[in-house]
């Protein structure tokens, strides 16, 4: 079901791309959040862990919500492990701090943040994991 358009709008993201800021990222190892926040941190991209309660994940300092990351920070991508109905605050929060993307991972959907992201400038993926995008997309990166 990938589309060349969808590819097309997904290299120069991953090329340019240097800052992810992954909401809901778990401390522990065996969640997804946390193998694709790493996987994403062994390919060069630089992690910002966006999760209440907790000092730093991956060697990252943790901030509990988008709005919290220091403004010196360019977020380009925002990662989305929440539940569906949890993502249209963190839709509105990407476009407040500038972010380039709001990714929400497989198995997420939500149309009405996908319509306030792009409303406000940034691409909008829903329910694919950037993990797999960016394995898929590797070699044209």
């Amino acid at each position: 079901m990938h589309t060349e358009s969808l590819d097309t709008r997904l290299i120069p993201l991953l090329r340019q791309a240097r800052v992810i800021a992954v909401v809901g990222l778990s401390p522990k190892p065996d969640r997804a959040s946390f193998r694709v926040a790493s996987y994403l941190q062994q390919a060069g991209y630089r992690i910002i862990p966006v999760r209440p309660m907790a000092e730093a994940i991956l060697g990252e300092t943790c901030y509990p919500t988008l709005s919290d990351i220091p403004s010196s920070i360019r977020v380009d991508i925002v990662d989305v492990f929440r539940r569906a109905e949890e993502t249209e605050s963190v839709a509105e929060e990407a476009v407040r701090i500038g972010a380039g993307c709001l990714w929400l991972q497989s198995g997420i959907l939500n149309d009405t943040s996908m319509a306030v992201a792009r409303s406000g400038g940034l691409l909008a993926v829903q329910d694919l994991c950037l993990m797999v995008e960016h394995r898929r997309l590797a070699d044209r990166l």
